[in-house]
């Protein structure tokens, strides 16, 4: 019994410690805390789920984020990071999907940038993008690139809001490929209005509307609507999507592709 209670002390303060590291980074990743804490990845996702159960954080794949407020968005580099494997098994599929000659969408996200990776030695495509990060992996080479112009959202390092509105309102694109921090029955949802008005826009001009979004996004509900169920004709996902979450998609028309 005496040498139990050191043990439960060192795992309070090491839980304590997580708690602080996420409010502050709001990211995680699960090697940072095994370096910083000095335990093992075992001990360490113990911890995760002890205080994912506790409602102090929620766990994804390679660490955790917080949710402290709906309002919060982790940094773009921070996002990119987590759940990697299953983002670039979603690009790939995704790929499979664009045909010679097609004019597509790239919207902002982690997600839909590893997709833009893959379009490098594709030339004989128009990208049409919002998105920095995007239109800086094909402006070397690849596909015929438009930009879209509007404000500057510096967190996602996307082009969005009102003044979007007169470039996408004259374009049609065969396949848009969405990205978002959430969906529900209710829609897409994300952290800021602009940003959420330039992806409903988008969804209106596409012909096929294809969201990029792992597991983890499923069942989250932010501050915007960035659009309906409705709107959207397929989600690439990876296997890990609940059962529930794949009937109401389905029931709203969405065709599910899990890799």
């Amino acid at each position: 019994m005496t040498g139990s209670l050191p043990e439960k002390a060192l795992a309070a303060e090491r839980l304590g410690r997580i708690r602080e590291l996420v409010r502050a980074r709001r990211v995680v990743r699960l090697q940072e805390l095994c370096r910083e804490l000095g335990v093992s990845t075992a001990t360490a996702r113990r911890d995760l789920e002890e205080l994912e159960k506790s409602g102090d954080l929620r766990r994804v794949h390679g660490g955790a984020v917080s949710v402290e407020s709906r309002l919060e968005e982790p940094l773009f580099d921070d996002k990119t990071a987590l759940a990697a494997r299953e983002k670039q098994r979603i690009a790939e599929a995704a790929l499979e999907r664009i045909k010679p000659g097609e004019t597509i969408y790239l919207d902002g996200g982690s997600t839909v940038l590893a997709l833009a990776r893959l379009l490098r030695e594709r030339t004989n495509l128009t990208v049409v993008t919002n998105s920095l990060r995007a239109a800086s992996e094909l402006g070397g080479a690849g596909p015929r690139l438009i930009l879209v112009g509007g404000e500057l959202r510096r967190l996602s390092q996307t082009v969005v809001g009102p003044l979007t509105h007169s470039i996408l309102e004259e374009l049609h694109v065969d396949r848009a490929f969405m990205g978002t921090m959430g969906f529900a029955a209710g829609g897409l949802t994300t952290t800021d209005a602009g940003e959420a008005f330039t992806k409903e826009l988008v969804m209106r001009r596409a012909r096929e509307v294809v969201l990029l979004a792992d597991s983890s996004k499923a069942g989250k509900i932010l501050f915007a609507r960035a659009g309906r169920l409705e709107q959207v004709h397929m989600l690439i996902t990876d296997r890990k999507l609940d059962a529930g979450m794949a009937k109401t998609l389905a029931q709203s028309g969405v065709k599910v592709l899990k890799t």
